[in-house]
């Protein structure tokens, strides 16, 4: 059996914490010293887990699509359309993501929400 690569887990964990499977990701993927820098939570993985978890049962139907992931080294960048509900326009985000051990030690995150009107003839994609 192959060793799954830095995207494969960055990946699957952004698909496992949308899908309201967070805990799960956290478990399989996080480091024991897990860290990130979302301005609005504490730095701790207990912290984002359960927001990312009231996140999905707050919006069952959010839409989660990863356009783009890139990875260097210990680093992965993840660029993604993501929409809560249907009365928002969506967000484009950009994840980051720090392995050590083979885990997600250190993570970022920044969103840019769509605008009513996009005046870039290239989209937000």
């Amino acid at each position: 059996m192959s060793e799954i690569s830095f995207k494969e887990i960055a990946v699957d964990f952004l698909n496992l914490a949308a899908g309201g499977e967070s805990r799960k990701a956290f478990n399989l993927y996080a480091h024991k010293n897990f860290k990130h820098h979302n301005a609005y939570f504490k730095g701790d993985a207990e912290t984002l887990m359960i927001a990312m978890e009231d996140s999905a049962k707050a919006n069952p139907n959010k839409i989660f699509d990863i356009k783009r992931v890139l990875c260097d080294d210990n680093f992965v960048a993840t660029h993604s359309f993501i929409q809560q509900s249907q009365a928002e326009l969506g967000w484009a985000v950009v994840h980051i993501f720090r392995f050590e051990e083979n885990r997600i030690i250190e993570m970022w995150d920044l969103g840019q929400a769509f605008p009513e009107e996009v005046i870039n003839e290239n989209g937000m994609f």
